[in-house]
């Protein structure tokens, strides 16, 4: 146990409060390998992986796209508007099942 009582385990019948509360904005982290002819298409795969889990599109604004210094991976913060925690760990089962996606959080 800590000392600020974070480890304390609840007492019985107390419900615990969610560590998201919806709807939320929600970002995600999707890295993949970056090749010359799949930069802009990894970008465009993770989206459609979204729009797909979700519903509806995802704009290009919530999309922020970062190279690895060697240029061999690139990386996508990606915002989302979630309305549950269902959706949250349904997109996350989509990216674990990717084989395109090679890290993520």
């Amino acid at each position: 146990m800590t000392q600020d009582g974070t480890d304390k385990p609840g007492t019985p019948g107390e419900e615990k409060k969610p560590l998201v509360e919806y709807p939320s904005v929600y970002e995600y982290k999707v890295m993949g390998k970056a090749t010359v002819e799949e930069t802009p298409g990894f970008e465009e795969h993770v989206r459609s992986l979204f729009r797909r889990k979700l519903g509806s599109e995802v704009s290009p604004d919530s999309i922020h796209v970062q190279h690895s210094r060697k240029g061999k991976f690139v990386s996508l913060s990606v915002s989302v508007l979630l309305l549950s925690e269902e959706q949250r760990r349904a997109i996350y089962a989509e990216l674990h099942q990717d084989p395109r996606i090679v890290y993520y959080l």
